[in-house]
């Protein structure tokens, strides 16, 4: 009569467990090494839809279930390698917390999920200082077109931080939206502003360019004749203008 078949045992899983729950009590200066079973399981589930699921379930629980910043911190950075839809809400609750916020938004950032994007747009209207800037900068890292309405109107801000942030990043972004709005706010930047929306500027145009939106990228371009530019302005503006007349 057959043996029944044995069940393989699971040593990865036990260690998996244990990592989780050193992780409650993990905190600066801690050894690592508890950690590494959680390591080499975002490793593995990075071409494994299912595993990086499960995975993201448990980094969600733990991340709820509060712990040191230093193990919140480290959540968030595996949860920006295995982050979906799912774990979006958790992350974007921490963006009003000051010392969990840089972590949260940096995942967010990275999560290739459009409602990432969202929750860190949404995050404006609360979100005031160094941490609106920081959102800011996010939207503009992810190119998110969509962000494109909420940034326009940023440049206007009384605080010349978060204006300077949203132009660079309408320059990131670089859609034919987010040129008519840096057009629109160029001739009204103050001086303090002005070489940082230049930039934003050129950058958005380069951007245009490499999409093959040439009458954008041009009108762009062609908003600096109307002022006195730098030579290196007058120098950039010139060889886009080449590079749309195909004459370089």
């Amino acid at each position: 009569m057959p043996q029944p078949a044995i069940a393989p045992s699971k040593p990865e899983t036990a260690a998996l467990c244990a990592a989780f729950a050193a992780l409650k009590t993990y905190d600066q200066g801690s050894s690592r090494a508890g950690l590494l079973p959680i390591d080499e399981a975002v490793v593995a589930a990075l071409d494994d839809k299912t595993a990086r699921r499960e995975l993201e379930r448990h980094l969600v629980t733990a991340l709820k279930h509060g712990g040191s910043v230093a193990a919140r911190e480290y959540v968030c950075s595996k949860l920006a390698l295995v982050g979906s839809r799912f774990c979006v809400p958790t992350l974007a609750a921490l963006l009003n917390a000051p010392e969990f916020a840089m972590p949260a938004r940096s995942a967010l950032e990275v999560i290739p999920d459009r409602h990432a994007a969202q929750a860190l747009r949404e995050s404006l209207r609360t979100l005031q200082g160094a941490d609106k800037i920081g959102v800011i900068n996010s939207l503009g890292a992810r190119r998110d077109a969509p962000s494109v309405r909420a940034l326009s109107v940023l440049p206007n801000d009384a605080d010349p931080a978060i204006a300077g942030a949203a132009a660079a990043a309408l320059g990131d972004i670089g859609s034919p939206r987010a040129a008519k709005a840096l057009r629109g706010f160029q001739p009204k930047a103050t001086e303090s502003l002005r070489q940082r929306v230049t930039d934003a500027c050129l950058l958005c145009a380069e951007h245009l360019l490499a999409a093959g939106k040439k009458a954008d990228a041009e009108m762009l371009y062609r908003s600096f004749s109307t002022t006195v530019q730098p030579k290196h302005v007058q120098l950039a503006v010139a060889r886009g203008l080449e590079r749309i007349s195909g004459k370089h």
